[in-house]
Protein backbone atom coordinates (compact mmCIF):
# COMPACT_ATOMS: atom_id res chain seq x y z
CA UNK A 1 0.00 0.00 0.00
CA UNK A 2 2.84 2.55 0.98
CA UNK A 3 5.68 3.25 -1.46
CA UNK A 4 8.49 5.60 -0.43
CA UNK A 5 7.91 7.92 -3.33
CA UNK A 6 8.95 11.29 -1.80
CA UNK A 7 12.53 12.76 -2.91
CA UNK A 8 14.94 13.58 0.39
CA UNK A 9 14.24 17.25 -0.48
CA UNK A 10 10.43 17.54 -0.45
CA UNK A 11 10.68 15.36 2.73
CA UNK A 12 12.91 18.06 3.79
CA UNK A 13 10.10 20.67 3.34
CA UNK A 14 7.60 18.63 4.13
CA UNK A 15 9.03 18.99 7.89
CA UNK A 16 10.57 21.99 8.22
CA UNK A 17 7.17 23.80 6.88
CA UNK A 18 5.93 24.35 10.30
CA UNK A 19 2.50 26.29 10.79
CA UNK A 20 0.38 27.25 14.15
CA UNK A 21 -2.57 25.19 14.12
CA UNK A 22 -5.17 26.01 16.99
CA UNK A 23 -7.72 23.82 16.30
CA UNK A 24 -8.98 20.69 14.66
CA UNK A 25 -9.36 20.84 10.86
CA UNK A 26 -13.05 20.76 9.31
CA UNK A 27 -13.41 20.11 6.08
CA UNK A 28 -16.43 20.49 3.10
CA UNK A 29 -18.52 17.29 2.38
CA UNK A 30 -18.75 16.73 -1.43
CA UNK A 31 -21.73 15.31 -2.09
CA UNK A 32 -22.00 12.01 -4.73
CA UNK A 33 -25.83 11.30 -6.34
CA UNK A 34 -26.39 7.75 -6.71
CA UNK A 35 -29.20 5.64 -8.27
CA UNK A 36 -29.67 3.90 -5.03
CA UNK A 37 -29.61 7.04 -2.53
CA UNK A 38 -31.54 9.17 -0.69
CA UNK A 39 -31.93 12.43 1.19
CA UNK A 40 -31.24 10.92 4.71
CA UNK A 41 -28.47 13.01 5.38
CA UNK A 42 -30.28 15.69 5.25
CA UNK A 43 -33.01 14.21 7.93
CA UNK A 44 -30.72 12.71 10.17
CA UNK A 45 -27.47 14.58 9.99
CA UNK A 46 -28.25 17.84 9.41
CA UNK A 47 -26.20 17.97 5.51
CA UNK A 48 -27.63 20.84 2.95
CA UNK A 49 -28.12 18.23 0.38
CA UNK A 50 -28.37 19.80 -3.28
CA UNK A 51 -31.79 19.90 -4.09
CA UNK A 52 -34.29 17.64 -5.60
CA UNK A 53 -31.13 14.81 -6.08
CA UNK A 54 -30.49 11.44 -4.90
CA UNK A 55 -27.53 11.52 -2.40
CA UNK A 56 -26.04 8.04 -1.91
CA UNK A 57 -22.38 9.43 -0.47
CA UNK A 58 -21.50 12.30 0.82
CA UNK A 59 -17.13 12.06 0.93
CA UNK A 60 -15.83 13.63 4.50
CA UNK A 61 -12.28 13.14 3.95
CA UNK A 62 -10.73 12.73 0.59
CA UNK A 63 -7.48 13.18 -1.15
CA UNK A 64 -7.86 11.94 -4.62
CA UNK A 65 -6.71 13.40 -8.79
CA UNK A 66 -11.30 13.67 -8.59
CA UNK A 67 -12.20 14.69 -5.45
CA UNK A 68 -10.44 16.96 -2.93
CA UNK A 69 -11.64 18.19 0.85
CA UNK A 70 -11.26 21.53 1.34
CA UNK A 71 -10.44 22.74 4.79
CA UNK A 72 -13.55 24.75 5.95
CA UNK A 73 -11.95 26.86 9.17
CA UNK A 74 -8.66 28.54 10.91
CA UNK A 75 -5.15 29.66 9.33
CA UNK A 76 -5.47 26.22 6.85
CA UNK A 77 -8.98 27.50 5.28
CA UNK A 78 -9.09 26.78 1.96
CA UNK A 79 -6.08 24.48 1.66
CA UNK A 80 -6.85 20.73 0.14
CA UNK A 81 -5.98 18.06 1.96
CA UNK A 82 -3.53 17.01 -0.64
CA UNK A 83 -1.45 20.46 0.30
CA UNK A 84 -1.19 19.52 4.19
CA UNK A 85 -0.49 15.90 2.95
CA UNK A 86 2.70 17.27 0.73
CA UNK A 87 3.03 20.59 2.71
CA UNK A 88 2.12 20.37 6.16
CA UNK A 89 2.61 16.85 6.65
CA UNK A 90 4.69 16.84 9.76
CA UNK A 91 2.27 19.12 11.74
CA UNK A 92 -0.86 17.88 10.61
CA UNK A 93 -0.28 14.14 10.43
CA UNK A 94 3.05 13.74 12.54
CA UNK A 95 4.86 10.75 11.52
CA UNK A 96 3.34 8.08 9.71
CA UNK A 97 3.99 6.16 6.71
CA UNK A 98 4.91 7.70 3.34
CA UNK A 99 2.48 7.43 0.60
CA UNK A 100 1.66 9.40 -2.40
CA UNK A 101 -1.68 10.77 -1.28
CA UNK A 102 -3.56 10.74 2.35
CA UNK A 103 -4.23 7.14 2.31
CA UNK A 104 -7.84 6.66 3.72
CA UNK A 105 -10.95 7.91 2.72
CA UNK A 106 -14.05 8.62 4.95
CA UNK A 107 -17.67 8.84 3.63
CA UNK A 108 -21.13 8.70 4.94
CA UNK A 109 -23.52 6.12 2.48
CA UNK A 110 -27.08 6.65 2.62
CA UNK A 111 -28.63 3.85 0.72
CA UNK A 112 -32.23 4.09 0.32
CA UNK A 113 -32.05 1.41 -1.95
CA UNK A 114 -29.43 -1.47 -2.14
CA UNK A 115 -26.12 -1.03 -3.36
CA UNK A 116 -24.96 -3.24 -6.72
CA UNK A 117 -23.22 -7.09 -5.65
CA UNK A 118 -19.93 -6.01 -6.34
CA UNK A 119 -16.29 -6.44 -5.01
CA UNK A 120 -12.93 -4.54 -4.54
CA UNK A 121 -9.45 -6.07 -5.88
CA UNK A 122 -7.08 -7.15 -3.86
CA UNK A 123 -3.84 -5.52 -3.76
CA UNK A 124 -2.17 -8.28 -6.29
CA UNK A 125 -5.34 -8.67 -8.85
CA UNK A 126 -5.37 -4.52 -8.48
CA UNK A 127 -2.12 -4.37 -10.44
CA UNK A 128 -2.92 -7.03 -13.41
CA UNK A 129 -6.29 -5.24 -13.91
CA UNK A 130 -4.93 -1.22 -13.87
CA UNK A 131 -7.12 -0.55 -10.61
CA UNK A 132 -6.09 -0.02 -7.04
CA UNK A 133 -6.70 -2.01 -3.81
CA UNK A 134 -9.47 -1.27 -1.90
CA UNK A 135 -10.35 -2.65 1.84
CA UNK A 136 -13.04 -0.87 3.86
CA UNK A 137 -14.82 -0.51 7.13
CA UNK A 138 -18.57 -0.25 7.90
CA UNK A 139 -20.34 1.08 10.86
CA UNK A 140 -24.12 1.27 10.81
CA UNK A 141 -25.01 4.61 12.19
CA UNK A 142 -28.93 3.98 11.67
CA UNK A 143 -31.08 1.06 10.40
CA UNK A 144 -34.32 0.83 9.14
CA UNK A 145 -36.20 -2.59 10.35
CA UNK A 146 -35.18 -5.73 8.40
CA UNK A 147 -31.94 -3.95 7.08
CA UNK A 148 -29.19 -6.18 6.07
CA UNK A 149 -25.70 -6.47 4.67
CA UNK A 150 -24.77 -9.20 1.54
CA UNK A 151 -21.63 -10.47 2.76
CA UNK A 152 -19.31 -13.21 1.14
CA UNK A 153 -21.51 -16.91 0.27
CA UNK A 154 -24.07 -18.45 2.24
CA UNK A 155 -21.57 -21.83 1.47
CA UNK A 156 -18.97 -22.66 -0.16
CA UNK A 157 -19.15 -22.21 -4.33
CA UNK A 158 -16.72 -22.36 -7.45
CA UNK A 159 -16.40 -19.69 -9.66
CA UNK A 160 -17.53 -21.52 -12.50
CA UNK A 161 -21.02 -22.19 -10.04
CA UNK A 162 -21.26 -18.57 -9.62
CA UNK A 163 -20.18 -17.47 -13.22
CA UNK A 164 -23.49 -19.80 -13.96
CA UNK A 165 -25.32 -18.52 -11.27
CA UNK A 166 -25.30 -14.77 -12.58
CA UNK A 167 -26.37 -16.11 -16.16
CA UNK A 168 -29.32 -17.78 -14.63
CA UNK A 169 -30.19 -14.46 -12.57
CA UNK A 170 -29.46 -16.56 -8.83
CA UNK A 171 -26.57 -15.38 -7.93
CA UNK A 172 -27.95 -13.33 -4.89
CA UNK A 173 -29.08 -16.42 -3.52
CA UNK A 174 -25.62 -17.44 -3.01
CA UNK A 175 -24.80 -14.24 -0.72
CA UNK A 176 -24.72 -14.98 2.96
CA UNK A 177 -27.32 -11.80 4.48
CA UNK A 178 -26.83 -10.40 8.15
CA UNK A 179 -29.59 -8.18 9.54
CA UNK A 180 -27.84 -5.48 10.93
CA UNK A 181 -28.96 -2.56 13.49
CA UNK A 182 -27.86 0.80 14.81
CA UNK A 183 -24.35 0.48 16.14
CA UNK A 184 -22.93 -3.14 14.11
CA UNK A 185 -19.53 -2.97 12.11
CA UNK A 186 -17.84 -4.99 9.62
CA UNK A 187 -14.80 -5.51 8.32
CA UNK A 188 -14.73 -5.94 4.58
CA UNK A 189 -11.27 -7.19 3.15
CA UNK A 190 -10.27 -6.57 -0.37
CA UNK A 191 -11.83 -10.26 -2.44
CA UNK A 192 -15.22 -10.02 -0.53
CA UNK A 193 -18.43 -10.32 -2.80
CA UNK A 194 -20.83 -7.72 -0.97
CA UNK A 195 -23.41 -5.09 -0.51
CA UNK A 196 -25.23 -2.83 1.16
CA UNK A 197 -29.01 -3.45 1.71
CA UNK A 198 -31.57 -1.21 1.66
CA UNK A 199 -32.68 1.31 4.77
CA UNK A 200 -28.89 1.71 5.97
CA UNK A 201 -27.17 4.79 6.82
CA UNK A 202 -23.52 3.77 7.04
CA UNK A 203 -20.10 5.52 7.94
CA UNK A 204 -17.35 4.08 5.57
CA UNK A 205 -14.15 4.41 6.15
CA UNK A 206 -11.55 2.65 3.53
CA UNK A 207 -8.56 2.54 1.95
CA UNK A 208 -7.84 5.26 -0.81
CA UNK A 209 -9.62 3.83 -3.84
CA UNK A 210 -12.34 4.28 -6.01
CA UNK A 211 -11.79 0.88 -7.87
CA UNK A 212 -15.63 -1.03 -7.46
CA UNK A 213 -15.99 -4.00 -9.77
CA UNK A 214 -19.69 -4.68 -10.32
CA UNK A 215 -21.42 -7.99 -10.19
CA UNK A 216 -25.06 -7.49 -10.35
CA UNK A 217 -27.13 -4.47 -9.77
CA UNK A 218 -30.43 -6.39 -9.06
CA UNK A 219 -31.53 -5.31 -13.41
CA UNK A 220 -32.45 -2.22 -12.12
CA UNK A 221 -32.12 0.60 -14.46
CA UNK A 222 -31.73 4.35 -14.46
CA UNK A 223 -33.87 7.83 -15.86
CA UNK A 224 -32.61 7.19 -19.30
CA UNK A 225 -33.93 3.23 -18.78
CA UNK A 226 -30.27 2.06 -19.13
CA UNK A 227 -28.67 -0.62 -17.08
CA UNK A 228 -25.12 0.10 -15.04
CA UNK A 229 -22.27 -1.53 -16.34
CA UNK A 230 -21.02 -4.66 -15.08
CA UNK A 231 -17.53 -5.73 -14.43
CA UNK A 232 -17.98 -9.73 -14.63
CA UNK A 233 -14.76 -10.89 -15.90
CA UNK A 234 -12.50 -8.79 -13.06
CA UNK A 235 -14.66 -8.98 -10.74
CA UNK A 236 -14.18 -13.02 -10.85
CA UNK A 237 -10.81 -12.10 -10.69
CA UNK A 238 -11.12 -10.62 -7.25
CA UNK A 239 -13.39 -12.50 -5.52
CA UNK A 240 -12.46 -14.96 -2.34
CA UNK A 241 -14.64 -17.90 -3.29
CA UNK A 242 -13.63 -19.20 0.16
CA UNK A 243 -15.22 -16.04 2.44
CA UNK A 244 -18.37 -18.17 3.70
CA UNK A 245 -20.56 -16.42 6.08
CA UNK A 246 -18.16 -13.84 7.32
CA UNK A 247 -19.47 -11.94 10.75
CA UNK A 248 -19.95 -8.85 12.27
CA UNK A 249 -17.03 -7.46 14.69
CA UNK A 250 -17.02 -8.09 17.81
CA UNK A 251 -15.35 -5.37 19.66
CA UNK A 252 -12.75 -5.59 22.49
CA UNK A 253 -13.52 -2.94 24.96
CA UNK A 254 -13.51 0.29 22.61
CA UNK A 255 -11.45 -1.54 20.23
CA UNK A 256 -13.41 -2.76 16.81
CA UNK A 257 -10.82 -2.65 14.27
CA UNK A 258 -6.87 -3.13 14.03
CA UNK A 259 -5.72 -3.18 10.80
CA UNK A 260 -2.05 -2.42 9.23
CA UNK A 261 -4.34 0.00 6.71
CA UNK A 262 -6.45 1.72 10.17
CA UNK A 263 -7.24 1.19 13.97
CA UNK A 264 -10.68 2.12 14.60
CA UNK A 265 -12.33 3.00 18.27
CA UNK A 266 -15.46 3.57 19.41
CA UNK A 267 -15.43 5.80 22.33
CA UNK A 268 -18.14 6.42 24.96
CA UNK A 269 -17.82 9.75 26.53
CA UNK A 270 -19.14 11.50 30.04
CA UNK A 271 -15.61 13.41 30.51
CA UNK A 272 -13.12 15.31 28.67
CA UNK A 273 -10.58 13.31 27.48
CA UNK A 274 -7.38 13.38 25.07
CA UNK A 275 -8.28 11.84 21.60
CA UNK A 276 -4.66 11.03 20.55
CA UNK A 277 -1.40 12.24 22.43
CA UNK A 278 0.36 15.15 20.71
CA UNK A 279 2.60 14.18 18.16
CA UNK A 280 -0.14 11.79 16.34
CA UNK A 281 -3.25 12.77 14.54
CA UNK A 282 -6.53 11.44 14.60
CA UNK A 283 -9.56 11.43 12.97
CA UNK A 284 -13.25 11.24 14.55
CA UNK A 285 -16.96 10.98 14.09
CA UNK A 286 -19.54 12.38 16.10
CA UNK A 287 -22.06 9.46 16.05
CA UNK A 288 -24.62 10.91 19.30
CA UNK A 289 -24.72 14.27 21.17
CA UNK A 290 -21.68 16.97 20.33
CA UNK A 291 -18.26 17.19 21.28
CA UNK A 292 -16.47 20.47 21.48
CA UNK A 293 -12.05 20.73 21.06
CA UNK A 294 -10.58 24.22 20.85
CA UNK A 295 -13.29 26.09 19.68
CA UNK A 296 -14.52 23.65 17.52
CA UNK A 297 -17.90 22.03 17.66
CA UNK A 298 -19.19 18.23 16.03
CA UNK A 299 -22.92 17.39 15.80
CA UNK A 300 -23.37 14.00 14.96
CA UNK A 301 -22.27 12.85 11.59
CA UNK A 302 -19.77 15.28 11.48
CA UNK A 303 -15.90 14.58 11.12
CA UNK A 304 -12.68 16.52 12.32
CA UNK A 305 -9.04 15.86 12.23
CA UNK A 306 -7.13 16.63 15.16
CA UNK A 307 -3.74 18.11 13.74
CA UNK A 308 -0.67 15.80 15.29
CA UNK A 309 1.02 19.30 16.69
CA UNK A 310 -2.43 20.78 17.79
CA UNK A 311 -2.01 21.81 21.52
CA UNK A 312 -5.45 22.09 22.90
CA UNK A 313 -6.49 18.06 22.00
CA UNK A 314 -8.74 17.12 24.64
CA UNK A 315 -12.74 16.25 23.64
CA UNK A 316 -15.30 17.53 25.41
CA UNK A 317 -18.86 15.85 25.38
CA UNK A 318 -22.00 18.27 25.66
CA UNK A 319 -24.08 15.43 26.85
CA UNK A 320 -23.97 12.98 29.60
CA UNK A 321 -23.02 10.52 27.35
CA UNK A 322 -21.02 11.14 24.36
CA UNK A 323 -20.37 8.67 21.28
CA UNK A 324 -17.83 8.89 18.78
CA UNK A 325 -15.32 6.94 16.25
CA UNK A 326 -12.01 7.41 16.57
CA UNK A 327 -9.90 6.79 13.88
CA UNK A 328 -5.95 6.47 13.35
CA UNK A 329 -3.46 4.93 11.01
CA UNK A 330 -0.75 2.36 12.61
CA UNK A 331 2.66 3.90 13.03
CA UNK A 332 5.71 2.44 11.58
CA UNK A 333 6.34 -0.13 14.57
CA UNK A 334 2.26 -1.32 15.11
Amino acid sequence: MFHNLQSTDLKSEIRNSKSEIPSPLTFEPIFMERIWGGRRLESEFGKTLPAQKLIGESWEIVDRPEAQSIVRNGPLRGKTLHELWTQHRHDVFGDIPDAPRFPLLLKLLDAHQKLSLQVHPPETAAKGLGGEPKTEFWYVAAAEPGAELYLGFRESITRDQLENALRDGTAADHVHKIRVRAGDAVFLPAGRLHALGAGNLLIEIQQNSDTTYRVFDWNRVDDQGKQRQLHIDRALQCIDFNDVRPRLLLPEGELLLHHKLFEIQKWHLDSPRELAPCGQFAITCCLTASIHCAGVDLKPGEFFLIPAQLQDRRLHPQAERTTLLRVTIPGRGD
